[in-house]
């Protein structure tokens, strides 16, 4: 009881096991029964029995923007939050030159309680800092080329 898991598309805090339901409260105050038979041949993740956590976050730049400067502001917000752990240490990588912009991942540790307010607050603080530094957040776009023919 207490664990926060995560099967059946259903997430929660694990109220009661009963011989035919496990009882689970959303985040959001709802009551759910999920059937034990499908639970007992799913995946079941649980967020609480380990300590600490990982948060992952891919943060998007636009193309021509100074790499070096995105790395530097993500790792100032990263230092300024001491939630996050020291060890192991925070990663921060160009992880895809997607279609729209530039991709970075962010990974840093964090004790399990923390998770959803540091993950939050990072989404936060980047949306407010990166247009401050002169970084674009790129949005999905087409550029279309009409030439004449004939």
């Amino acid at each position: 009881m207490g664990d926060v898991t995560d099967a059946k598309d259903h997430a929660g805090v694990v109220k009661e096991i009963q011989i035919f339901f496990t009882i689970l409260a959303t985040v959001d105050n709802k009551t759910v029964l999920v059937p034990n038979g499908p639970l007992a041949t799913c995946t079941l993740i649980s967020y609480s029995t380990q300590p600490a956590c990982r948060v992952d976050w891919t943060i998007g730049i636009a193309y021509g923007d100074d790499l070096d400067k995105a790395y530097e502001v993500v790792n100032k917000r990263i230092a300024a939050d001491n939630r996050i752990v020291k060890a192991p240490e925070s990663f921060v990588a160009l992880s895809a030159l997607a279609d729209s912009g530039v991709n970075i991942v962010v990974r840093a540790w964090v004790n399990a309680p923390d998770y959803w307010s540091v993950f939050f607050k990072m989404n936060e603080e980047v949306y407010r800092t990166f247009g401050k530094e002169g970084l674009l957040i790129p949005y999905p776009q087409m550029d279309v080329h009409v030439r004449k023919v004939g």
